[in-house]
């Protein structure tokens, strides 16, 4: 089973490389990061180990056999007891309970290791897969938002009753 690592300066290369492999697939249901992004990569990394450094967001990576990054599970403005998740499967590993299974485990981490009480996140109505992960992991619908233009559905789940990993 793959492993969520915190993200580390060491996991770049392997990162640039889900990114690039899975642009098109990701660009169908979430906004695409752009050419920037690939080309200015490294110094994004940094910025964001930064961020993380200062308790701001937490990165992570779901790491598989021989150090291939399969995921991305992220909490991103960490503030009062809160953050935003945000996730992202590759392609070749998608349908395989990967993300529901990497929610679940961020959420464990969420409350016990950084202290949180509560995550929101938020997905495009067409995005089937992703709601069925929240779903699945606890989160509770709140109402409709609007993520790049496209119509999308807020949730929200509170982080008292979950169970520590073993």
């Amino acid at each position: 089973m793959p492993e969520l690592q915190l993200l580390r300066h060491d996991h770049a290369a392997a990162l640039l490389a889900f990114e690039q492999e899975n642009r098109a697939y990701f660009a169908a249901s979430v906004p695409d990061r752009g050419d920037a992004y690939f080309a200015q990569f490294e110094a994004r990394h940094s910025a964001l180990l930064t961020e993380q450094g200062a308790g701001l967001c937490y990165f992570h990576v779901l790491v598989g056999e021989g150090g291939e990054v399969l995921g991305r599970v992220n909490l991103v403005d960490v503030a009062d007891g809160a953050a935003d998740l945000g996730y992202r499967i590759a392609e070749k590993a998608a349908g395989r309970g990967l993300a529901t299974t990497a929610v679940g485990r961020i959420c464990v981490l969420a409350a016990t290791e950084y202290e949180l009480t509560t995550l929101r996140a938020a997905t495009t109505t067409d995005n089937a897969g992703s709601r069925a992960v929240l779903a699945r992991t606890g989160f509770v619908r709140t109402g409709e938002t609007e993520l790049d233009g496209r119509p999308g559905l807020a949730y929200r789940r509170r982080l008292d009753a979950v169970v520590p990993l073993p």
